[in-house]
């Protein structure tokens, strides 16, 4: 069965027009903190999305052909039923850039924002809008604004249609978000998960159709990825139902415009809230849990009776078992979890958390688990692993994206397999790696090898109703060094350790075909040269020292 990967999206490292648009807008952040700056310039790209936007549905108003004919072009109505927003005439980039060189312009785009919300009940409260505080140099911004304008105008010399800047005003949006997180260190990670990460942990779980939940949210990048995955599997936007939350209003913010950037439909609750202390979708079972939440925090709300702990109560000084168990309890009956979490999660017994693990296990709840190499995230050079669990490991027939024909999921009950992929990984920068499109590819198609039968277990695939073709596709194999699938007795054995490299052991050396006895003494032969060859060397460096000293 062929597995479609995701196209490759654009990562950190490549040096296009989001590189070139960065380093001209970098240039004009003074002494302005990337925390502060961030909001500023992303602001004003949303601005400009949602104004292009307006823009093309305004002009086909404007012209009056087919469907449109005799409609209103400054009827907010009609821009409501496209689900466009409705952008006033003073908010509009036309009139901003028109303004930039305004020593009021700080004001306009202050006032543009306060319309925006005012007229857009979906935008309330999210818009920043302190552009005209003394600190922001107004010359800057207006040079700001006139840079932003550049976007649709390359679309256009790209060749792009006019609906395309859409596409490129996000691609735009995703790379700053990456940019400002390198720029705010270890601040960063609380908004940012590095994109290859993401687009891992989705590619792992294929979430083709269903409910979407991440209860860390950040900014929103496990949903964009996940509507990525969809449509370029043939699917359509709205195929997925997303639900999130966030603790950090401001990130919460961040997350709603990188949606609405996108045309994509989100709840994410009333507001900014803490997902211990008061879980925004009580009630939500998803299919698919999606998340990297804070690694190893130790200042969070734990209520000791909280009905989340089915496995154990979590120690108030660690929350990586309160949120896993926060997942579990929000997946449906045949639901899949993905997630990151420090490489600690793996083996720590303090605290009670070996025995929550172990409930885990016996439970049968891990499905797999992935060692990752370190350097990916901005926020923290602390080893962090993939965690992924199944409700039901039992085999069943699955419809997956456009194949017509059902896949059918091997039976995996009491096991789990384990990667070792801390040796993969590309330096970008002397502090930073990412995982390349091979890297990606080799951990997801050794994942859906080992869940995904291509029909060599044909007694479980009758069993589950599955359609067999007359030929076996590719099977799952065990690569020492890489991946091993292990039992729940053999996870026992290891004392419920998680920790992929226990399990799949060292890499095979290929054999040179020389036979033992002939290769032995041929190797002692070749030291005791060299240590001969070491031998003259250091009595030559001693004599030209003590050479030396006579000629002083």
């Amino acid at each position: 069965m062929a597995r479609r990967i995701s196209p490759k999206s654009e990562t950190t490292a490549n040096i296009g027009f989001e590189a070139k648009l960065w380093l001209a807008a970098d240039k004009l952040r003074n002494n302005m903190d990337a925390a502060e700056y961030k909001h500023v310039v992303l602001g004003l790209i949303f601005l400009k999305y949602i104004s292009d936007s307006f823009e093309e549905h305004h002009a086909k108003l404007l012209a009056g052909k087919g469907d449109y004919a005799g409609a209103n072009p400054e009827d907010p109505d009609e821009y409501r039923a496209e689900n466009v927003f409705w952008v006033p005439p003073a908010s509009r980039w036309s009139y901003l850039q028109n303004s930039a060189k305004q020593p009021t312009i700080g004001k306009i785009v202050d006032d543009a924002m306060v319309a925006i919300e005012r007229d857009n009940p979906r935008l309330k409260g999210v818009l920043p809008k302190d552009y005209a505080r003394p600190a922001l140099d107004k010359h800057r911004l207006g040079e700001l604004i006139d840079l932003i304008a550049t976007i649709s105008l390359t679309a256009a010399s790209e060749g792009e249609k006019t609906h395309r800047s859409v596409d490129l005003l996000g691609r735009v949006y995703e790379y700053f978000l990456t940019r400002f997180a390198s720029a705010e260190g270890k601040n960063g990670g609380q908004f940012y998960t590095p994109s290859c990460v993401v687009r891992l942990l989705v590619e792992m779980l294929a979430p083709y159709k269903g409910r979407i939940y991440d209860p860390a949210c950040g900014s929103g990048g496990m949903f964009v990825q996940s509507e990525k995955f969809v449509e370029s599997h043939d699917g359509k936007l709205g195929d997925i139902s997303i639900y999130g939350q966030e603790s950090n209003a401001t990130t919460r913010r961040l997350a709603i415009m990188n949606l609405a950037i996108r045309g994509i439909e989100a709840d994410f609750g009333p507001e900014h809230a803490d997902t211990f202390r008061r879980d925004l979708h009580p009630d939500l079972r998803a299919d698919y849990v999606l998340a990297n939440p804070p690694f190893n925090d130790s200042d969070w709300f734990r209520k000791d009776d909280d009905v989340r702990w089915q496995f154990g109560i979590p120690p108030k000084g660690n929350a990586n078992f309160a949120w896993v168990q926060h997942f579990i309890h929000h997946l449906a009956p045949q639901g899949m979890a993905g997630f990151v979490l420090a490489n600690g999660s793996m083996s720590s017994n303090q605290s009670g958390e070996g025995d929550i693990r172990r409930a885990l296990i016996e439970a049968d709840l891990v499905d797999c688990m992935v060692a990752l190499p370190g350097q990916l995230f901005y926020s923290t050079q602390i080893p962090v692993c993939l965690w992924f669990l199944a409700k039901d490991k039992r085999a069943r027939k699955v419809k997956r994206g456009d194949d017509p024909v059902p896949d059918c999921l091997r039976d995996r009950r009491k096991q789990t397999l384990f990667i070792d992929a801390r040796k993969m990984g590309t330096l970008i920068d002397r502090v930073h790696r990412e995982l390349t499109e091979e890297d990606i590819e080799k951990i997801v198609g050794t994942y859906h090898e080992w869940r995904f039968d291509d029909y060599k277990w044909r007694g479980e695939a009758a069993k589950a109703g599955c359609t067999l073709p007359a030929e076996p596709g590719s099977q799952y194999a065990d690569i020492p060094g890489f991946c091993k699938s292990a039992t729940t007795a053999e996870i026992a054995a290891h004392g419920y350790v998680l920790t992929p490299g226990r399990y799949v052991g060292a890499e095979e050396v290929e054999d040179d075909g020389e036979p033992f006895d002939e290769k032995m003494p041929r190797l002692i032969s070749e030291l005791e040269t060299q240590f001969a060859e070491s031998a003259k060397l250091e009595a030559q460096i001693r004599a030209n020292l003590k050479a030396l000293g006579h000629a002083n």
